[in-house]
């Protein structure tokens, strides 16, 4: 099977959806999932996990994200981007660089946002952007998010570009709106690049041309545990192999031993990814995510 990660330079126009079906096609992948959902007018790192490397996609979901972003101000759109219909139109102000930089930090740190009526979350088993179509909105429970970077690029008479680095759930387009009222208009964004997707922080992307093309050398393939170098790992031996394999507790003799409840990365004698275990007290590890088949492996 073609057990592995491919960070997909995802192309504009596309879906995630319709991008990770490609991919998993080409390589003939029984199973695949993407890593963090792009709109399709976004382009940028998306990565695709295939068949056994799906059992990391929840390792690597929950960290940070950075995008490039170019907010048009003085029109606002109903799904917040260029892909939607203008619903309003402000004058726009002429702030100096003084009050763009007060404005982009009352937005740094925790705060709170209200998810989008366009998005995929669901109200009553409906994703939401279904009954935005219908002209139909619902209330939406503000969700924390945390902006760890907010930062201006570039600056035009009616738009700004910027760069942002933030927490899983953040929705860039809703933080674009955000700015351009607290500014004293209104905004949607026309541009919005992904540049990286932690642990994948600097590592080149593949575009869609170049990974159909190359599927079947499997070119671009990185594997399942490339995404969990930040882990602890435990090299196990041919009982304690056996033993996982049966859904079995082992020890190991660590110093300092994992912290208790975190994922700990586990490898066969030869150096084979064998899946994750999460370290229990006293040195015990429990298995939890295990492969199907060694992988080659990323341990150092």
């Amino acid at each position: 099977m073609p057990n592995g990660i491919i960070l997909l330079d995802k192309p504009r126009g596309l879906t995630s959806n319709g991008a990770l079906q490609r991919v998993r096609k080409a390589f003939g992948a029984n199973s695949a999932g993407h890593v963090g959902t792009l709109d399709p007018m976004a382009t940028g790192m998306l990565p695709i996990c295939l068949d056994e490397a799906t059992k990391v996609i929840a390792e690597i979901e929950s960290g940070a994200k950075a995008y490039e972003f170019t907010l048009q101000l003085g029109t606002r759109t109903d799904t917040g981007d260029a892909e939607g219909q203008v619903v309003e139109t402000q004058p726009i102000p002429a702030p100096d660089d003084a009050a763009i930089e007060a404005a982009l930090a009352g937005f740094r740190g925790p705060q709170l946002q209200v998810p989008p009526m366009y998005s995929a979350l669901k109200r009553e088993g409906r994703p939401l952007y279904e009954l935005a179509r219908q002209g139909v909105e619902v209330d939406r429970a503000a969700r924390p998010i945390e902006i760890l970077r907010f930062d201006l690029l570039e600056r035009g008479a009616d738009f700004l570009r910027l760069a942002c680095e933030c927490a899983k759930g953040t929705y860039i387009r809703v933080l674009g709106e955000d700015l351009a009222r607290a500014l004293g208009t209104v905004g949607h964004l026309t541009q919005l690049r992904r540049t990286w997707v932690v642990p994948f922080r600097d590592m080149p992307m593949v575009s869609l041309e170049a990974a159909l093309s190359g599927a079947a050398e499997a070119r671009g393939l990185m594997p399942p545990d490339a995404a969990l170098a930040a882990l602890p790992q435990a090299r196990l031996s041919p009982d304690q192999v056996a033993s996982v394999r049966n859904g079995q507790t082992v020890r190991q003799d660590a110093d300092p031993l994992p912290t208790t409840g975190k994922r700990v990365r586990l490898y066969g004698p030869a150096g084979e990814f064998l899946g994750l275990a999460e370290a229990m007290p006293d040195g015990w590890l429990q298995p939890r995510r295990l492969l199907r088949s060694a992988t080659s492996t990323a341990a150092s």
